[in-house]
């Protein structure tokens, strides 16, 4: 009973948390003429990513490598499939340009270039598959391009943006998303402390918990923040905070958890990237497919149905 009420007070606290965030944030774009997708692709991306970032540096270092990459892979696959599904149900999402050329191929080749990194040593006479200190290293390298680039966006794009009024002052704002990002963080804790409690109670594998239930639990923050911004037609900040925080999960997250401890990579996880790039590219195709650019409410359920699929698979593969 401990364990439910635990989930619940998690799930109950996201919520509340993910609408502060979203609030902030766009009292913020609005204030400093800076765009809601850079918004959505910076602090919303990183205050979400705050479960994922604890979950992989503290299982890395104990030594639960799988269970660090897992959760990375697990959290993309449910930020593409359910939490952009989800915001879709709720309205359509209306894709920048600027996602659709710039960030999204980033996205996508960040998940290509932890593939290859993790098989890198089937091309040498080393057979043991891990993502090395130095792999670490270039993931993080590749993170500050990636930043670089949405430092230059904020500047190219802040004219070209709609502004909305500000109707709040920045000390509010900033509090909001402090607010914001401390509750999606305990939130997320909580809720993850429940789940897991209750699957071992249950008697589930741990390697099912790490890309499924751990996955999905410090995903909660994305799906929280992203279907809010849904609700309140910031569909920039929908799009870009799934986009953005994949991008800092696989390049932040494991780069770092990796430059910290050499993480040995178990070879059935390359199915996993390669879902993980299929599912990115698949919002390709639902923009690009769609006449008003968006991802429409058929494809949002498209998105979620494909998931469901995914993990019946991955529990009869476990």
């Amino acid at each position: 009973m401990q364990d439910v009420l635990l989930t619940l007070a998690g799930l109950v606290l996201l919520v509340g948390a993910a609408d502060l965030l979203v609030k902030g944030a766009s009292s913020i774009a609005a204030r400093y003429s800076v765009s809601p997708l850079m918004i959505g692709l910076t602090v919303v991306s990183f205050g979400t990513s705050m479960p994922e970032m604890l979950v992989s540096v503290t299982a890395g270092l104990r030594g639960s490598a799988d269970l660090a990459v897992a959760n990375v892979l697990g959290s993309n696959l449910f930020n593409i499939l359910v939490v952009l599904g989800v915001a879709a149900l709720i309205y359509p999402l209306r894709v920048h340009s600027s996602t659709v050329v710039s960030e999204i191929p980033f996205s996508l080749s960040a998940a290509i270039l932890l593939g290859f990194l993790a098989n890198a040593a089937l091309f040498t006479t080393k057979h043991e598959l891990s993502i090395s200190r130095l792999d670490g290293g270039i993931l993080l390298l590749f993170f500050l391009l990636f930043m670089l680039y949405i430092f230059s966006l904020s500047k190219s794009s802040s004219d070209e943006e709609p502004v909305v009024p500000v109707t709040r002052t920045v000390s509010s704002s900033i509090a909001l998303v402090v607010a914001g990002i401390t509750g999606l963080y305990l939130g997320g804790e909580w809720a993850v402390e429940g789940a897991v409690s209750l699957a071992r109670g249950w008697g589930v594998d741990d390697a099912v918990i790490g890309l499924t239930i751990i996955a999905i639990g410090t995903s909660l923050p994305e799906l929280m923040a992203s279907a809010m911004a849904a609700f309140r037609r910031e569909a920039d900040i929908a799009v870009g905070n799934v986009v953005g925080s994949n991008i800092f999960n696989i390049l932040w997250i494991l780069g770092v958890t990796a430059s910290i401890k050499k993480l040995p990579f178990d070879m059935i996880s390359n199915l996993d990237i390669i879902m993980v790039i299929a599912a990115t590219m698949l919002i390709l195709v639902a923009v690009v497919t769609s006449r008003s650019g968006s991802i429409s409410r058929i494809w949002g359920g498209i998105f979620i149905c494909i998931y469901i699929a995914y993990m019946v698979y991955v529990v009869q593969r476990s």
